[in-house]
């Protein structure tokens, strides 16, 4: 969700910043755009196209430049329009024409108090040409200006509240970038080599893979002020003042390209079948079930807690809500799964023994990381993420964490990135059960032999990709679908229905099996498919049971079934049957063909699978 290139250099920095756009296509956008300091004044592109238009515009009207910034943007305050895209200029009451001023800004989050700010701003005489928060934090620079430009930002962000990271530069001082972060994530990339003078601001590392590697992690309240050959970070303190903060400078090795597509159609099937190689990446290490595999001091807060509570959001949340029944069945821990925008809204009980989990793929999510640091607040001081970038946010944020390594994971769908972490909390609710003193030498070595087969696993239920094209021609022509399962199975029909909807646009919903007679069942008919995830296990017969509640309202059904469960195709039964069961972790098995029939049934109805309308990749703004 939105991102932020900027640089300063005595080169030409355009291809830079479009490169560093192009590589957080991914996170999803609706407009982009660039600005740079040339001849003397502010020059700005500006699209609602795809980043490659947006170069070709930049090439026709050669917009260049030492200093600039770039931007793309999630729409959030506006609609997706050119006036409302990234970057903004300042409108004083001294220039009055849009292609003036003497400040330029882009900006990831949302600022609570914008109305307050613009109704101030506008009895100032500024004129504005947006509907967006962002163009409230450029005259708001603008009007604080008094010739130093750090100076100005530092004073604007004080009267700031809501999340932010910005980028800004100034007509009257060239070569230099000031940035400010609060909330949304900010990187500041230093210069090396023969360009030991550039100095570049990014959203996140990979912007800037191929530039840089040397990355500093701004911290909350951290204001940067960029310069040729120099660079300067300050920090808030809590009364409001600004004081020199060195933060360490680290080397981290950014994707350094976008991923090549090979045979694939698209990166969403390219990911899903990147699965087994994620998963055996990221179980690279595990030989033995060992707490210390989520970090030091691991074993004594698993040996002394009592409950888990588990935050998430999105696909995040239904692994969280699969490894509930892991962690209650297997360690006999109690456990509860909350969604992250909600959890900090409402009064709960906090238990200071509680292991608090976060789950997310960019470890920047922004409702997850205010809801850790609420249950922080509220006395709960042991903290785990299980997170797929090891230098992120929200990793820093916690005492203990494990990685996964699913990858740069490009469509905004998510496949790879969780079964990697339904893996990893698998390997959690081993490790409590073992330091708990609940996990014997066999069941140990069982998992174990588990862990390391579903590599093999899941490339046969990869093998089922043509029987579930098949299938997805039917599913084309529909307008709604549901989605059942019972047990460990429920969340990851839920997983489905989540990912039918947001590529195919197809409205879905999932629910308990066991629900059908209180309510959903009125909905079946002949036009509304229903999925079924049908694994041989302890609730299997009274599945069927609700299947043949399904078959005599004349519903169509479509069950993905172990080998041996003995459901048959038949008229308005359509059976594709799993390569084998696979006990408890079933699930990551089973959610693969619901990933496939979600992307065949998205290309059969040509919507755009890697970027579906209205999403974005990483959440950065509540």
């Amino acid at each position: 969700m939105c991102g932020i290139v900027g640089a300063v250099s005595t080169r030409n920095i355009v291809p830079v910043l479009i490169e560093g756009l192009k590589r957080l296509e991914y996170r999803g956008y609706d407009s982009c755009g660039v600005a740079v300091h040339q001849n003397g004044g502010l020059r700005r592109a500006r699209s609602t196209a795809r980043v490659a238009e947006l170069e070709a515009c930049v090439d026709k009207d050669h917009v260049e430049g030492g200093t600039g910034i770039a931007h793309t943007r999630w729409a959030t305050h506006g609609a997706p329009a050119v006036h409302n895209a990234h970057p903004h200029f300042s409108h004083g009451p001294y220039a009055r024409q849009a292609s003036s001023g003497r400040i330029a800004l882009v900006h990831n989050g949302i600022i609570e108090n914008h109305d307050e700010l613009r109704a101030e701003l506008k009895a100032k005489g500024y004129a504005f040409d947006s509907q967006t928060d962002t163009e409230v934090i450029a005259h708001l620079v603008d009007q604080l200006y008094e010739g130093d430009l750090l100076d100005a930002v530092q004073r604007a962000t004080l009267r700031l509240r809501g999340a932010y990271a910005i980028a800004v530069f100034c007509r009257d001082e060239p070569h230099r970038v000031v940035g400010a972060r609060e909330g949304s994530p900010l990187v500041l990339g230093v210069g090396t080599d023969d360009r030991a003078g550039d100095h570049f601001l990014a959203s996140d590392a990979m912007a800037l893979a191929g530039v840089t590697d040397q990355i500093v992690y701004l911290e909350e309240g951290d204001v940067v002020d960029l310069q040729l050959g120099k660079v300067w970070i300050t920090a808030r303190t809590p009364e409001g003042r600004y004081v020199p903060a060195p933060r360490p400078v680290r080397t981290v090795h950014a994707h350094t390209g976008a991923a090549e597509l090979g045979p694939y159609r698209h990166y969403m099937q390219k990911e899903i079948f990147e699965q087994p190689k994620a998963i055996a990446d990221t179980l690279d290490a595990v030989n033995s079930i060992s707490p210390e595999l989520f970090g030091d001091g691991a074993y004594s807060v698993f040996k002394n807690i009592d409950s888990v509570l588990i935050l998430a959001c999105g696909t995040s949340y239904y692994s969280g809500s699969t490894a509930k029944y892991w962690l209650e069945s297997i360690a006999k821990i109690p456990t509860s799964v909350e969604i992250a925008s909600e959890y900090r809204y409402r009064d709960s009980v906090p238990n200071p023994r509680t292991l608090v989990v976060t789950i997310s793929q960019s470890g920047e999510t922004a409702d997850t990381i205010a809801a850790l640091k609420h249950a922080r607040s509220l006395g709960m001081p042991h903290t785990l993420t299980i997170c797929n970038v090891a230098t992120s946010a929200m990793v820093r944020e916690c005492e203990l964490a494990y990685i996964t390594r699913a990858g740069v994971e490009i469509g905004v769908a998510s496949t790879k990135a969780f079964t990697t972490q339904l893996a990893a909390l698998y390997l959690l609710a081993n490790a409590i059960a073992k330091a708990q003193g609940r996990l014997s030498p066999e069941r140990e070595h069982a998992a174990i032999r588990r862990l390391r087969h579903l590599p093999v696993a899941l490339q046969a239920a990869l093998a089922l990709e043509p029987q579930i094209i098949a299938w997805a021609q039917g599913f084309a022509g529909k307008q709604h679908a549901l989605f059942l399962g019972r047990g460990l199975h429920y969340p990851i029909a839920l997983e489905g229905a989540l990912k039918l909807k947001e590529i195919s646009y197809i409205h879905a919903e999932a629910y308990p099996a066991g629900e059908l007679k209180h309510g959903p069942l009125a909905l079946v008919t002949a036009a509304m498919p229903v999925v079924t995830v049908a694994p041989n296990n302890a609730l299997l017969e009274k599945l069927k049971s609700n299947l043949q509640e399904v078959r005599a309202r004349g519903g169509e059904l479509f069950v993905f079934a172990d080998a041996d469960t003995r459901i048959e195709s038949d008229e308005g039964l359509h059976v594709i049957r799993m390569p084998e069961h696979y006990g408890a972790l079933s699930p990551i098995l089973h959610v693969v063909p619901l990933q496939l029939l979600a992307y065949h049934t998205a290309c059969a109805r040509g919507t755009d699978v890697d970027k579906p309308r209205n999403l974005a990749k990483s959440v950065t703004v509540e």
